[in-house]
């Protein structure tokens, strides 16, 4: 069956590039599209674009690194992950810039996403450089929504990920039940009609010194979404009425759960800044972004979970690094955009969102 791709952002060239000839002129008192921007896009040379089936409620997200990429790191907590290229993250290994991160729904097929980025970076020359070619470096990890919405031999392709590069844009990210989290459903251990949508998230700070943190995410989670800011589930675990129930209070009563399936609850996302860090420290950031699963999914890490965070460190900001006060910072953003996860979703496949519940 063919796959119809709606295909979220405007494409742009690596580094703007190609489009800066036909640009038109900006006044020198108007604000940078970046600093009205409260998603993952307004840290300096981080774009995105997705693509969301038609056919089906799956999708891709890809974060394309301008310029010569990006330091990156991971942390994989997930008892269950679906990644690619993660050991090339690892501080020990050589590589050390990473050029796009692919998110993607279809479970391990969705992998293949990956390729087709890499053939829009191929494309435009971009890539680590082995003398007789450049290789682009482009990590992924998938979320799997294939019992969502219909058939599931409908899943993204590595044309979804060459659309979702060229998509890739600086405006801010939309966000819902778009791209990676277009098929992603939440408390799905209750039982198919328990369940709920959640989707695509993102959230950015950018301090008064000028360091960016930003978060973006795809969350399929088993777990119950809270808002750490008041301790209140926002969506998850329904009782039969339909209302909310609270997975902590159902956990402590000793109520039996399903048992999660492997890899069918993940949680998907990364952390950006533009500080200059090593390997190393973008390691621990990604270990501490991770945290903002722990504040934000109650439970995460599960067996069932393929819970991955990514981090990229791109290096404009030329302040003081306090990887701490980063790291600290990481964990806040992707909390924050786990819960817009939640509530900027929409219901699909007769699966409601927090915007459907009565108040």
């Amino acid at each position: 069956m063919q796959q119809t791709p709606v295909v979220a952002g405007v494409a742009l060239a690596i580094g703007g590039a190609l489009a800066s000839a036909q640009a038109p002129a900006r006044a020198v008192t108007q604000p940078s599209p970046r600093a009205q921007n409260r998603t993952i896009t307004t840290v300096d040379r981080i774009r995105v674009g997705s693509v969301t089936l038609a056919e089906r409620p799956t999708g891709c997200t890809v974060i394309v690194v301008d310029g010569e990429g990006a330091v990156g790191g991971v942390s994989q907590r997930g008892g269950a992950p679906g990644t690619r290229e993660t050991n090339l993250l690892d501080p020990s290994n050589q590589v050390d810039k990473v050029n796009a991160i692919v998110l993607a729904g279809g479970s391990a097929f969705g992998l293949d996403a990956a390729s087709g980025t890499m053939r829009w970076l191929e494309e435009h020359n971009v890539g680590w450089d082995v003398r007789i070619a450049r290789v682009p470096i482009v990590p992924a990890a998938i979320l799997f929504d294939l019992s969502v919405g219909g058939n599931p031999k409908i899943r993204p392709t590595a044309d979804c990920g060459y659309k979702a590069a060229s998509a890739a844009t600086a405006a801010p990210v939309e966000e819902g039940s778009v791209g990676a989290g277009a098929g992603a459903t939440i408390g799905k251990s209750a039982g198919a009609n328990r369940s709920m949508k959640a989707g695509l998230g993102s959230y950015a700070v950018t301090l008064p010194n000028g360091l960016q943190v930003g978060a973006v995410v795809a969350v399929n989670a088993i777990g119950d979404i809270i808002d750490p800011d008041t301790g209140r589930v926002v969506a998850g675990v329904r009782n039969p009425d339909g209302t909310l129930a609270d997975a902590r209070l159902l956990l402590r009563a000793g109520t039996r759960r399903e048992t999660p399936r492997a890899g069918a609850n993940t949680t998907i996302g990364l952390v950006a800044t533009n500080a200059t860090l090593t390997k190393a420290q973008a390691q621990r950031v990604a270990l501490m972004a991770d945290d903002g699963l722990a504040r934000a999914i109650f439970p995460s890490h599960t067996l069932g979970d393929g819970d991955t965070v990514f981090s990229l460190a791109t290096g404009t900001w030329n302040g003081t690094v306090d990887v701490s006060q980063i790291g600290a910072l990481a964990a806040d953003v992707m909390a924050r955009a786990i819960v817009r996860a939640a509530t900027e979703a929409t219901s699909v496949a007769n699966i409601p969102a927090a915007r459907d519940l009565k108040k």
